[in-house]
């Protein structure tokens, strides 16, 4: 018998205790979680604003190439439309829906149905996210239990714009994708 059939052996032999996961107990919900999530976005160097707020800084702003993913708001304009990835080359404001948001850290749920190339939350200037306010939950718990039962090939949350620091904990945002997040509540 060869070695690693003998090792192989040993371990099948081996009973192990199974242990019990601990239970998890409930959390606190927070008596407003639109307001702590308005408090936790801006504590990530974030901004809410309204949609008109966000009419004006793009008209104001003079931005050359903006996309606009969002189902949930009409800003009344026409915007470019891409097939290609490579065309994202100087995005400067990408514009999405977010499917829920996390009240306890801002934290914003995008999978691939928000966005048609996994690179535009990281490779535009500006990110732009539309929520809506009954889909704020108020603790990644409940917000794990909303994404176990999605099927997407692509997920992850935001909950700021790029923050990065060196070893002297200097901060730089927008080293590794957006410099900006600004979220829309509707």
């Amino acid at each position: 018998m060869s070695s690693r059939q003998e090792i192989l052996e040993k371990i099948q032999q081996l009973r192990l205790d199974q242990t019990e996961l601990p239970t998890i107990p409930e959390f606190k919900n927070p008596i407003n979680t639109e307001e702590e999530f308005k408090a936790s976005i801006e504590a990530n160097k974030g901004e809410v604003i309204s949609q008109e707020k966000l009419m004006s800084w793009i008209s104001e702003s003079g931005f050359q190439k903006i996309l606009n993913f969002s189902q949930l708001i009409n800003l009344n304009t026409t915007y470019a439309r891409i097939d290609d990835a490579h065309e994202l080359d100087q995005l400067q404001v990408a514009i999405i829906d977010g499917q829920f948001g996390v009240g306890e850290n801002g934290a914003i749920w995008i999978t691939n149905e928000q966005v048609p190339f996994r690179a535009i939350p990281f490779i535009t200037e500006h990110l732009v996210i539309v929520l809506p306010k009954n889909e704020i939950v108020p603790t990644m718990h409940q917000a794990y239990i909303k994404t176990s039962s999605q099927s997407y090939s692509f997920g992850l949350f935001i909950a700021g714009p790029s923050k990065t620091a060196d070893i002297e904990q200097s901060l730089v945002i927008g080293a590794h994708g957006a410099k900006s997040l600004r979220v829309v509540l509707v």
